[in-house]
């Protein structure tokens, strides 16, 4: 079996522009955003779905969300934010994830119909995710 994606993310064998680390999660921004912004947040043990999650992490995990959430209205002034996740059925990379999208009125998010969008290049990445990051660390000083 080919290694997770998502634990190779978290082991640092595979460089994401993360916004969160700690023991219980790490937070990065999606390669395939449909805003920019948009945060995947994994817990670091390789669980598939949600009910896979011990009872006793789901707390922790969910708290690390919430402030994920938080950081991206903050920093990125949108005005809120889509938290989501996919057990199985369109979930890409078999570990549990959740989506944490930006949001703005009248952004184009339709439903379930995600567009997508690039960053212009790297430099800009590590911008998003420097943002995102700050407020992060802000919240927790």
């Amino acid at each position: 079996m080919d290694e997770c994606v998502f634990c190779a993310i978290v082991a640092g064998r595979i460089p994401a522009a993360t916004v969160l680390s700690d023991e219980v999660a790490v937070g990065f921004l999606d390669a395939r955003p449909v805003f920019k912004g948009h945060v995947l947040v994994v817990p670091r043990t390789h669980v598939e779905t949600l009910s896979d999650l011990p009872a006793a992490d789901v707390g922790p995990y969910f708290q690390r969300v919430r402030e994920v959430s938080r950081a991206v209205e903050e920093g990125l002034g949108a005005a809120g934010t889509f938290v989501a996740l996919n057990n199985r059925v369109s979930q890409s990379v078999p570990h549990l994830h959740t989506h944490v999208v930006p949001r703005n009125r009248k952004d184009g998010l339709r439903g379930f119909f995600w567009p997508r969008v690039k960053y212009a290049d790297d430099g800009e990445v590590r911008e998003y995710a420097e943002r995102i990051q700050a407020a992060v660390e802000k919240s927790t000083t």
